[in-house]
């Protein structure tokens, strides 16, 4: 499984905080961007990129309350992001909503972030009827 990760200038820190732990466990992790911090970058225009490269792919998106970017992705066809502050909701949001990109307030530590990222890349889609059915429900717009 390749992940794809991006930022804002506000969640630049914490993405390579997160890719030096992608690295070290050597995990595939794409950086969609930025490349430099620069406090003039948008979240919009890195949720985009990811979403926009995605395929059959994961994606970490990471901005100041994670909440730009959550909005940002869901807004494609095929993207279920759901933002993710604690194991809990990330736990809930692969195994209810199976997840494909999840977004990080970039005020979470490094550790935290890798627990949670974790929980949810080990969780799995609970594949009851009453899931499914729900998920058919958000295409319905």
């Amino acid at each position: 499984m390749k992940y794809l990760i991006g930022s804002d200038h506000g969640g630049y820190k914490l993405k390579e905080a997160i890719k030096q732990h992608f690295k070290k466990n050597n995990l595939k992790l794409v950086d969609v961007g930025p490349k430099n911090y620069d406090p003039e970058d948008d979240f919009n225009d890195y949720a985009k990129k990811l979403v926009k490269n995605l395929k059959k792919d994961k994606g970490i998106l990471i901005c100041g309350t994670g909440q730009g970017m959550t909005i940002q992705a869901n807004r494609y066809k095929g993207v279920i992001c759901s933002l993710s502050w604690n194991v809990n909701s990330a736990k809930h949001s692969k195994e209810h909503l199976n997840a494909n990109v999840i977004a990080l307030p970039s005020t979470l530590s490094k550790k935290k972030a890798i627990e949670i990222i974790n929980t949810w890349k080990n969780s799995k889609f609970i594949q009851k009827q009453k899931y499914k059915r729900r998920l058919e429900k958000l295409d319905e717009t």
